[in-house]
């Protein structure tokens, strides 16, 4: 019985991958992949990764999760990152607890400009 608990329990959720920059980078690079800035809209206008398409949807107004679910396509992987890794974590969990399938930067893009990738304002 405990084990058929922990298997239906196990059923509802998602998960989600925390990744180095290199992976990250060449899962983005690869396309079909909706990548996010979860950092504030100032913190997004300093600079971001130098992708095309980057979305800004700051995970710590009240509203991320619906802006998320009306901007991004449950389909396609989302890929994740904020300043350190603590709030893109958080967002990824929320993400994947709604059925996204989530990739999270592991470092945010202070990791990824460490290791001299391109950022852009």
């Amino acid at each position: 019985m405990t084990l058929f608990a922990g298997v239906l329990a196990s059923c509802g959720q998602q998960e989600f991958r925390t990744v180095d920059a290199d992976e990250f980078e060449k899962a983005v690079s690869a396309g079909d992949v909706q990548l996010v800035d979860v950092r504030t809209e100032d913190e997004y206008n300093e600079g971001h990764l130098s992708f095309d398409g980057v979305k800004n949807i700051d995970m710590k107004q009240p509203d991320f999760i619906n802006r998320a679910e009306e901007e991004l396509d449950k389909g396609k992987t989302v890929a994740v990152y904020c300043r350190s890794g603590r709030r893109s974590a958080d967002a990824a969990r929320q993400l994947a607890e709604r059925g996204f399938k989530v990739i999270d930067l592991k470092g945010g893009i202070l990791e990824w400009q460490q290791r001299g990738k391109a950022t852009r304002r």
